[in-house]
């Protein structure tokens, strides 16, 4: 596994190394874009909205649209003094109680690995954060954007929970939400009857992703069916013709990523 980011955790006076690996990850399986007729894949480019003509890298810039539909236009070197200084630093500036953070603040977890030689502090941290029965709030650095977060201790691990910043969330009020509805007691005591038969403890290894599932089912299904003759266009011919092992490439790749799943 690689880790996304290096440097320390700031504690007081104390500074822990540390190394940051995804807490997460997905099983999407990835489906490409083709043209029906011929399985040709299909590609996106930058185009011009007015001339309809394809853009390179180097004509690009980055542009802030206006009410009258033009644009302020930004440079690389003014785009990087907005940013935030670069630091390797989790610096913790706050305690609290982890209760106190409601779930919609919570985004995506981390874990945080000691360097060998900051076992000891690491240990300390993680000891100190189950008995105060807190959490370490943070900020950090990366990708180029400051990130909010919480560090807490979990069975041996301390985990970084990235959070949203409150000017992130969209309020409530915002949308159209039902007033002056009036609930009998017999609905409601009927409804708490449902939530307490349906009421059980929360295993995360019972819920599974059946989409992947069903979807793996399928293709292999597909995949022992006679291929359908295609109409073999002229790039298609060329690029056969050009590269005899492309067949063979695709079918390792293939391979390998069965292997995976």
């Amino acid at each position: 596994m690689k880790a996304l980011w290096k440097g320390g955790i700031s504690f007081g006076l104390v500074n822990i190394p540390v190394k940051l690996y995804s807490g997460a990850m997905t099983h999407r399986i990835d489906l490409d874009m083709i043209r029906k007729k011929d399985h040709c894949a299909i590609e996106y480019v930058r185009v011009c909205k007015k001339d309809g003509k394809e853009v390179p890298w180097d004509e690009i810039a980055k542009g802030y649209r206006k009410e009258n539909g033009d644009y302020i236009v930004l440079d690389k070197d003014e785009i990087a003094k907005a940013m935030p200084e670069k630091t390797q630093t989790i610096d913790i500036f706050e305690f609290v109680l982890e209760d106190e953070i409601p779930s919609q603040y919570l985004e995506k977890p981390y874990l945080v690995e000691p360097e060998k030689a900051a076992a000891k502090t690491y240990s300390l941290l993680r000891a100190a954060l189950k008995k105060s029965g807190k959490v370490g709030l943070c900020k950090f650095i990366l990708r180029q954007s400051e990130h909010l977060g919480i560090l807490k201790a979990e069975d041996n691990a301390i985990l970084l929970i990235q959070i949203r910043f409150d000017q992130d969330l969209r309020d409530p009020s915002e949308i159209k939400l039902p007033k002056g509805v009036t609930i009998q007691k017999k609905e409601l005591d009927m409804a708490l009857t449902i939530i307490d038969q349906l009421t059980d403890k929360f295993e995360p290894g019972k819920y599974k992703d059946t989409y992947k599932d069903e979807l793996l089912k399928l293709i292999q299904k597909k995949s022992k069916q006679p291929a359908k003759k295609l109409p073999v266009t002229a790039q298609r011919r060329k690029a056969k013709t050009k590269e005899k092992g492309d067949d063979l490439l695709e079918q390792l790749k293939a391979s390998l990523q069965a292997m995976k799943n």
